[in-house]
């Protein structure tokens, strides 16, 4: 059974429609990628799960759960963990201040021991040696990271991505997938957003174009790296 199943939803913000029956699967320590153009759905399709835009039709199951509808704050303790494309921080608070207030324990380790403020420094050594500097303050990148960081503190075992490398440098972007890629070998699911297609071509074990609200091509990196055709029709600006 899938971790994450989501069935034919439709989602709308007041008359405008946005999803038209976008389904997909995410197993444990899968990598699945949303890419396509802007205003394609790969937003929407993060905050129906979240719950943040309830689908008005077809459902979303999170570990043979429905949790179609159920309020953000459930979902989260249910351990699903969102990373915002606009990355939200709380920019008056340090660092360590954004990490601490995030703290949630796990909810199934046997140990009851999850993601602590060392561990998040161990994976991004950078917040380490800023970590009593103000949220607000810190570069695109860097925040970027916090915001990851922020969100393993609540030790989710989905973590929806949005967008993390946009409006980053290429070496900043570099080393932000090389820690996603981390945590993907540690067997966290992922469910990642993106318009970098080497970033999700590095990352992903199934990728998922949309077109309009709907799906209109899903295969394997290796797939979609030898089909031109598909990159030009539904990738290209």
């Amino acid at each position: 059974m899938a971790r994450l199943e989501v069935d034919g939803i439709h989602t709308a913000y007041g008359l405008s429609k946005v999803l038209f029956g976008v389904s997909l699967t995410v197993e444990p320590g899968e990598v699945v990628a949303l890419v396509g153009r802007n205003g394609v759905g790969k937003t929407t399709t993060m905050r129906s799960i979240m719950g943040l835009a309830p689908p008005r039709q077809g459902s979303v199951c999170w570990m043979d759960r429905d949790i179609t509808g159920m309020p953000v704050h459930h979902v989260a303790r249910l351990g699903i963990g969102y990373v915002p494309e606009d990355r939200r921080i709380f920019p008056e608070l340090t660092v360590w201040e954004n990490l601490d207030i995030a703290r949630r324990p796990p909810i199934d380790d046997e140990n009851g021991e999850g993601w602590s403020e060392d561990q998040v420094f161990e994976l991004f050594p950078d917040l380490k040696a800023i970590q009593s500097r103000q949220g607000g303050v810190l570069s695109g990148g860097q925040q970027q990271m916090l915001t990851i960081a922020r969100s393993l503190m609540g030790n989710p075992k989905l973590l929806l991505l949005d967008e993390p490398s946009e409006g980053l440098a290429p070496i900043v972007v570099e080393t932000l997938r090389d820690r996603i890629n981390l945590l993907k070998e540690g067997g966290l699911s992922i469910v990642l957003a993106e318009q970098n297609l080497d970033f999700v071509l590095f990352l992903s074990d199934r990728i998922h174009i949309l077109e309009k609200g709907e799906i209109q091509y899903t295969g394997t990196p290796e797939d979609l790296r030898a089909n031109t055709d598909i990159q030009t029709k539904y990738l290209t600006l």
